[in-house]
C-alpha cells in the first residue's frame, strides 16, 4: 500500500488505538495538513504540546521510517486536500434542527468518506488471504453483535447464496457455543468495530484453541481481535451526538464484506454462477409477472 497517497485515511483508522500524545499529533495533522507540512520536527512537537520522540513514534506507528518520510506524506495529503471541495461545507454533526436536505448531504458525505478511506487502506495481500480462507473452509461462521450483527448477517447470506455453507450468529452466548463446536477445517469470522468486546474476543480465543482458522473485520488496529489469523480493517465515519459509533462503523464494515464477497465470487465463478442461476429458477414462480407478460 502507498502510505504517502493514503495518509489521511490511515491516520483516521489509527486514531482509536493511539495514546494521548501521538493522538494529538495525528489529529493536528488531519485538521490542517497544509500547515503541518511546513513544520520541522521540533515545531510540530511544540504545536501539539508533545515531544519530538512522540512525533517520531507516530511516524513509525504509521509505518514510516521517521519524520522526514511522514512530512513528505503530509505534503502530498495537503495537495490532495487542496484539490477537493472545502470539507467545512458539509460537516458530520447533524443537529436536531437540520432539514432533510442538510441531513442527506451530511450523511452522504460521511458514508462516502468511510468507503473511500476504507478502500484506500484495505490491504490487498490480506484481502487475498481472507478470500482463500473462505473458499477453503468446510463451513463459515460469522459472528457480530448489534450493528456488527447486521454486517455478519449480510456476509453469511451472500456466501450462502453462492453455495458456501455459512451462518451468522448475533448473540454472545450463541457465538461462544458456535465457536466451541467448530472444527479446524472451518472458518470463524469476527466482525467488531471496537475489536474488544468479550462477546467477540472469547469466541475467537476458544476457536483458535481448537485450531479453527479465524478472520477479523475491525476498525481498531491493535485491538484483541487482531490476534486472528488475518485482519481486515475498515474505517469508520466520524461519530457525533446523533451518529453513535455503531452507526458510524457499519458503512466501512459493509464495504469490506462486499469486497471480500466479490473476490470470493471471482475465485468460485462457475460455482457462483450456477448457484445464483439455480436459486433464481427456483424462485421464478414467485416473481410477479410484468405488465407486458400479462398483456
Amino acid at each position: 500500500m502507498d502510505q504517502t497517497s493514503s495518509l489521511s485515511p490511515m491516520l483516521r483508522r489509527l486514531l482509536p488505538s493511539l495514546a494521548g500524545g501521538p493522538r494529538r499529533v495525528a489529529e493536528h495533522i488531519l485538521a490542517d495538513p497544509a500547515a503541518v507540512a511546513g513544520l520541522s520536527l521540533s515545531a510540530l512537537a511544540a504545536a501539539t504540546g508533545t515531544s519530538e520522540s512522540t512525533v517520531v513514534r507516530l511516524a513509525t506507528t504509521a509505518g514510516f521510517r521517521g519524520y522526514r518520510d511522514l512530512r513528505t506524506a503530509i505534503a502530498v495529503a495537503a495537495g490532495a486536500a487542496d484539490s477537493r471541495p472545502d470539507p467545512h461545507l458539509v460537516t458530520s454533526d447533524i443537529t436536531q434542527s437540520d432539514g432533510v436536505a442538510d441531513t442527506i448531504a451530511k450523511l452522504a458525505a460521511e458514508e462516502c468518506s468511510a468507503i473511500t478511506d476504507t478502500a484506500a487502506t484495505l490491504d490487498h495481500d490480506t484481502l487475498e488471504r481472507a478470500a482463500t480462507m473462505v473458499t477453503a473452509a468446510r463451513s463459515v461462521v460469522v459472528i457480530g453483535i448489534a450493528a456488527s450483527g447486521l454486517v455478519a448477517l449480510d456476509l453469511a447470506a451472500k456466501l450462502s447464496r453462492i453455495g458456501i455453507v455459512a451462518q451468522a450468529v448475533t448473540e454472545g452466548h450463541a457465538a461462544l457455543t458456535a465457536a466451541l463446536v467448530m472444527r479446524p477445517e472451518d472458518l470463524l469470522v469476527v466482525v467488531s468495530s471496537s475489536g474488544s468486546t468479550a462477546d467477540m474476543t472469547e469466541p475467537l480465543e476458544r476457536a483458535r484453541e481448537r485450531g479453527v482458522v479465524t478472520l477479523a473485520i475491525t476498525a481498531t488496529p491493535g485491538s484483541p481481535v487482531t490476534s486472528a489469523d488475518a485482519t481486515l480493517f475498515s474505517v469508520s465515519a466520524r461519530e457525533s451526538t446523533l451518529r453513535p459509533a455503531a452507526m458510524a462503523s457499519r458503512t466501512g464494515q459493509m464495504f469490506v464484506i462486499d469486497v471480500l464477497f466479490t473476490v470470493v465470487a471471482q475465485r468460485t465463478f462457475t460455482q457462483t454462477r450456477t448457484a445464483i442461476e439455480e436459486s433464481w429458477l427456483a424462485l421464478a414462480p414467485r416473481h410477479p409477472r410484468t405488465l407486458q407478460e400479462d398483456a
